[in-house]
Parts: C-alpha cells; structure tokens; sequence
C-alpha cells in the first residue's frame, strides 16, 4: 500500500542546468513528486542558468546545443578527455576557476533559502557545492542524481552524502571511479509522476485521433535530432504495411507546417502534432518511438513499455545510453535515415520480435523512480539497499 509522507516539514533544494533538457526535466520530476506524495516537503527547484551572466550562460548552453549539432565528433572528443582529465589539471583549474567566478549568486541563494538537503541533476552544481563544502562554507547533505545510463567523471566529487544510479552496472562503475558503494542508490532517473499511470491504450489513441487496433510510430525529433523530419515522415510511409505515425515537431511550427501539408497528402496515416504537455499518453498509445538517447526520454518510453529506434546518438552520453538499452535488447540503433526505416520496417513484419522488446522495456523502466530518490533522502529508505 502506498502511503504518504507526512515527516516534519523538510526544504529541499534541487539545482538542475538548462543545457540541454533532461536535468531540468529530472528536477521538475522530484518537484512535481513531492507536491503530489510528500505534503510535509517542499521542493524548491532552480536553474543555475539563472544565476549566471548571460555571456556565461550563452556559452554554457548555448554553445553546448551548437556544438553537439553542428560538430558531434568534436563533442565525442571533448567529453572523452574531460572523462580522463585529472581533477587538478591545469584545464581543470581553468574550468573551475570560471564556473566560480561566474556563480557567485549561488551563495546567496543557499542563504535565502536555507534549504535542509539539496539534490543535484546536473554536474555543475555538484563541482561548485563540493568546493563549499571542503571549505567549509556549506554544511548540508548533498545529493547526486545522474541523469545518463553512464556517469562522466565531471559528477564524481568529494564531500556528496550519496548518489542515484539508473541501474545495478552503473552503481558498480561509480563506486569503481571511488564512491562509497554504502552511499549509491540504485532508484533509477526520475521522471513525471503521470508515468506511474496505468493508461488505456483505446482512450489514448482516441484522444489524439488515432485507430487503436492499428501499429503506431512515435517520432520524436522536435526541432532538430533527426534531421529532416519531413523527408524521414515521407520515407517511413512509402514501406509496405499497415502502420500510422505521430510526428512530433515539438515547437518548430515551420517544421510542424510542412508536415500538416505531408499528412494531407496521407490521410489517417500521418498525424503532426507541436508541443505537447501529456506525452505519456502518446506513448500509451504507440508501439514503437524513433528518438535520440537522452536520458529522460528513454527513461520516460522504459516506463510506458515502449521500444526505440535510436537514430545517430551523438558521441558521448548518448552512444554510452544508447549501448546500455541495445544490450538489453528494448532498442536497436540506426545511423542514418535508411538504416532507420529499415529497422522499423523489419520490427512492423516481426511482431513477435516488438512484443518482447516492450516486455524487456517494462523490465527495465523505473516509473517511480523519483519517489525512491526523494524516500532516501528523506531517510525511509535503508543505506545502500538498491531500491
């Protein structure tokens, strides 16, 4: 039976990073936990983005998108290196000694709100807390939410009260890489508490429009990802059998315009859709997802029971995410947009094959995991226990 908690008043302090959007997807995850399960607890969430200069942020962010975009093979080289630099390097200091001087607010938020814990999504308020806790500046508990299927050695710092891991083999790389194994929890990445639903597939689907006795594809490119979605739309529905597909152009309305036109030319086979608050109930409503390996919206398509198709994951967190879910067997890889459509193609005339991929995906997903992490901050959970 699940109860709710109902402690003394706990403020907890989650600090994620806007550079790309799954950390501060993982904080919003805890924050809309806790308000739903946790009435004696408040979550306040901040973007360290907001605490620095815009030159700072724009590089930060910014630069990052771009980067990842336009130059992937330099991004597998830069997060490689930085994966292998010893911490007193001398482009470790540099890097350290900018990111303090241009996060000066952080210790006057720290002040205002006094928070009893805080819980990190993303790499850099971990670096910059671990630094005011070895000089003494800052004395509460710290916690680690990895929000990759791998954890890059920029998150491993000392003076952290403990650290969430997606899965068992993580929690023995990082207590390799010299974390206490008592101070890591296996409780997964968390993710928006509608994901603990059980959703009728029939309602779903008819909510959006769709055949529910018909295969569904999930494309999920936003605005950039998969690259010409409207081409890739195309291709997919020239290959032979009965399928349907909900192309997702997130807040692109050009990209969203060219495929209304697309889907007019399709009727009942192509369904465009912009940004959309409720996408578990796409997902509930789907049999396979086209997407990039991030570590939320795996996370998310695990919870649903649904498999992947993962196109180009850029070097870095997401081929190292992308390897952990081919392994275990709820996705398989394409490097181009051919390589996808004939992986799609193969899974729609082998049902037996998606069927115990969403099995496997079911296995692994972890919808409740932002419950778990905030149950072990708060205490409920023993130490060390993989949740």
């Amino acid at each position: 039976m699940i109860t709710k908690y109902f402690g003394k008043t706990e403020r907890i302090a989650v600090f994620s990073v806007s550079a790309g959007s799954g950390h501060v997807r993982a904080a919003e995850a805890l924050q809309s936990t806790a308000k739903l399960w946790y009435p004696n607890v408040d979550i306040v969430h901040f973007d360290l983005m907001e605490l620095v200069p815009k030159f700072f942020r724009t590089i930060y962010t910014e630069t990052y998108l771009k980067v990842i975009e336009q130059h992937p093979a330099l991004w597998g080289y830069l997060y490689d290196k930085t994966d292998r630099d010893k911490t007193d390097s001398s482009l470790s200091r540099l890097r350290s000694a900018i990111e303090n001087l241009n996060t000066r607010k952080l210790k006057n938020v720290l002040k205002d709100i006094a928070p009893d814990q805080v819980i990190c999504t993303h790499f850099l308020p971990v670096q910059l807390l671990s630094r005011r806790i070895k000089k003494g500046k800052f004395n509460k508990p710290v916690w680690v939410q990895v929000t990759d299927f791998d954890v890059h050695a920029l998150w491993i710092q000392k003076g952290m009260s403990g650290y969430f891991a997606a899965h068992d083999e993580l929690a023995w790389r990082m207590s390799e890489r010299g974390i206490a194994s008592e101070n890591i929890q296996v409780t997964g990445i968390p993710i928006m508490p509608v994901f603990t639903e059980k959703l009728s597939r029939a309602k779903c689907s008819q909510e959006l429009g769709l055949d529910p006795a018909c295969k569904t594809l999930l494309m999920m490119s936003g605005g950039v990802g998969l690259g010409n979605s409207v081409k890739l739309a195309e291709h997919l529905l020239g290959l032979e059998g009965d399928f349907q597909i909900v192309a997702m152009a997130g807040n692109n309305e050009k990209q969203l315009k060219k495929l209304k036109t697309v889907a007019e030319r399709y009727p009942g086979r192509l369904f465009p859709f912009g940004f959309i608050n409720t996408i578990e109930r796409v997902m509930a409503a789907s049999d396979l997802a086209i997407t990039k390996s991030g570590g939320l919206t795996t996370s998310e398509c695990l919870a649903m029971g649904l498999p992947m198709v993962i196109v180009s994951p850029i070097p870095g967190q997401e081929e190292r995410n992308s390897d952990y879910l081919v392994e275990h067997g709820v996705a398989l890889k394409a490097c181009d947009d051919n390589a996808l459509a004939w992986r799609v193609n193969l899974l729609f005339k082998e049902p037996e094959r998606l069927r115990i991929m969403q099995e496997k995906a079911r296995l692994i997903g972890r919808p409740d995991s932002a419950r778990k992490v905030i149950d072990c901050v708060l205490g409920q959970a023993s130490a060390g226990a993989n949740l």
